[in-house]
């Protein structure tokens, strides 16, 4: 089932085809604007031409093909969250090294299929959090065969906790920030 999710955030295109239940979100483009600059551990951005590839993007939410200029900078997904909408997450911030084009890049684009940097038999973390900021729970994910089928169900049962506003994907193998999905 194809359709187009709406976002209430200015910043990210409310018009972004998905076949998937749940939208993940890119970095919004202002934030990229940011960090091209200064990354979240106020460190300048440094690019680099990236010679084999594959690692994720989080600015199009698609692998690094190789030769692109990217920028791996530190990222706090759920600080600059809690600032768009005047949460205090307090100790539950964190920061974390991604990767993003070095230049401004189009987002994601054309008809996405499945969740991004989904591999069967890959580890993820899904951290469930409330209006506040504050983790109120979360669940390891080993992404079966039916990748798209899995997330779907992880997040259904991550948005049945009332509380749960927002949820972080993460690699368990380092830690690092895949995605965000916001309440529907």
């Amino acid at each position: 089932m194809t359709s187009t999710r709406t976002d209430t955030s200015t910043d990210i295109p409310s018009d972004l085809p998905t076949a998937t239940a749940y939208t993940p979100r890119p970095i919004a483009p202002e934030t990229l604007r940011r960090l091209r600059e200064t990354d979240d551990a106020g460190q300048p951005c440094a690019p680099y031409v990236d010679p084999e590839g594959g690692d994720p993007l989080r600015c199009c939410l698609r692998p690094i093909a190789p030769g692109e200029r990217v920028a791996l900078v530190s990222y706090a997904p759920l600080r600059r969250w809690a600032a768009e909408i005047g949460a205090a997450p307090g100790a539950y911030d964190e920061q974390g090294p991604v990767f993003i084009h070095a230049d401004p890049c189009a987002g994601p684009t054309g008809e996405r299929t499945g969740y991004p940097f989904s591999r069967a038999g890959s580890l993820r973390t899904l951290r469930r959090y409330d209006r506040n900021g504050h983790i109120v729970g979360g669940r390891l994910l080993r992404i079966p065969r039916d990748e798209e089928q899995g997330f779907d169900a992880a997040f259904a049962e991550a948005f049945a906790d009332p509380d749960a506003v927002l949820v972080h994907v993460r690699a368990v193998e380092y830690g690092c920030f895949h995605f965000e999905v916001r309440r529907p």
